[in-house]
This record gives structure tokens, C-alpha cells and sequence, in this order.
């Protein structure tokens, strides 16, 4: 499933980007969100989340968080 389609409050870890968008990766994972990772849905928004990783917290909008894989 992707992080757009988890639950608030609940941690996941994740599994892959499902993305061919080298800038995308490369900006998710100076963020800490790579493979192997705990990241949790700390609230929603209307067309956007957002997500603790590590130490920080980060607003991500739906294509962002439709290419994560938990």
C-alpha cells in the first residue's frame, strides 16, 4: 500500500519509492525516507501529509506520498 493510504497515528515501515524521478529520490532520501526505514502519518490534510521520519517532522503532498510504498 502507499503512505497516502495509511492510517493517522500509525507507524510504518517503508518497502520502496515507486518513482523513475532521480530528483525525487534523491529528495526523499536527504529527507531519511528510503527502504528500511519507520516513518508515521502524524495527521492529514486536505491534499497532503504529514509525516515523521527520524527526529523530524515533514509535510508531503498526495504524488509524494502515493510514490511511497509501507
Amino acid at each position: 500500500m502507499t503512505l497516502w493510504q495509511a492510517e493517522e497515528g500509525n507507524e510504518y515501515i517503508i518497502n520502496g519509492i515507486d518513482t523513475d524521478d532521480e530528483e525525487l529520490n534523491s529528495f526523499l532520501f536527504s529527507l531519511g525516507c528510503y527502504s528500511g526505514e519507520a516513518i508515521t502519518v502524524v495527521s492529514r490534510l486536505k491534499n497532503s501529509l504529514v509525516v515523521s521520519i527520524k527526529d523530524g517532522r515533514y509535510n508531503i503532498d498526495m504524488q509524494l506520498a502515493q510514490a511511497i510504498q509501507v
